[in-house]
């Protein structure tokens, strides 16, 4: 098959998919169409959509179907995440997304291979698989989690892969931002290379 076409019967595993404001990374305060992929095998103790990581439990989806549903939206921003969204070849979602004049954000944490085309990615890697190392000429933005103390050290060493344009940014994990939450604003006033990622959408009680 050639590169530039893809078969429109390819089905994508879709845990949710909702219109909304994107609440955390550069992106922030956007109105934004997300696509929730089914299917992760990364693993995070914290993570916070434990329920899409069996990519069996959630509906198969045409990717007409998928795009359709983003364009009945006013916005032309979709998010793709998951999950792990590029446990799938991302090609066929990404393209049909631009020729319908979405701008297309991924968000992902690199432990697989890249595929499609994409106008931004959202790279925020976990400890628990490490990404592969063709993603940090990639991302447009690091969002680095912090869960405990030791994360700051952690975020530095990937920082230090990416490149100089690259948005970086620090997210206390929900659980833990009360305890992180004063820690991350000392590292960000000392290091102003980074910034804060916050989850606004929890403050605002929307999805």
């Amino acid at each position: 098959m050639d590169k530039n076409s893809f078969d429109p019967n390819i089905e994508l595993p879709i845990m949710e998919a909702f219109y909304t404001i994107q609440g955390e990374g550069f992106h922030n305060g956007k109105p934004a169409y997300f696509i929730r992929l089914g299917g992760c095998d990364v693993g995070c103790v914290w993570c916070d959509v434990k329920d899409s990581w069996d990519a069996d439990k959630w509906p198969l989806k045409k990717i007409d179907d998928i795009v359709d549903d983003a364009y009945q939206y006013e916005s032309r921003l979709a998010v793709i995440t998951g999950g792990e969204p590029f446990m799938y070849d991302m090609h066929g979602l990404t393209k049909r997304l631009l020729q319908k004049g979405f701008h297309v954000n991924v968000e992902t944490s690199g432990a697989h291979p890249f595929s499609g085309m994409v106008d931004w990615v959202c790279l925020s890697p976990k400890k628990f698989k490490a990404p592969l190392d063709h993603w940090y000429e990639r991302a447009d933005e690091l969002k680095i989690i912090v869960f405990n103390k030791s994360d700051f050290k952690w975020a530095e060493e990937h920082a230090e892969k990416v490149g100089t344009d690259c948005k970086l940014l620090l997210q206390p994990e929900w659980g833990k931002r009360e305890e992180m939450m004063p820690l991350i604003v000392d590292y960000v006033k000392a290091n102003p290379k980074w910034a804060i990622s916050l989850q606004t959408h929890k403050y605002l009680q929307i999805p």
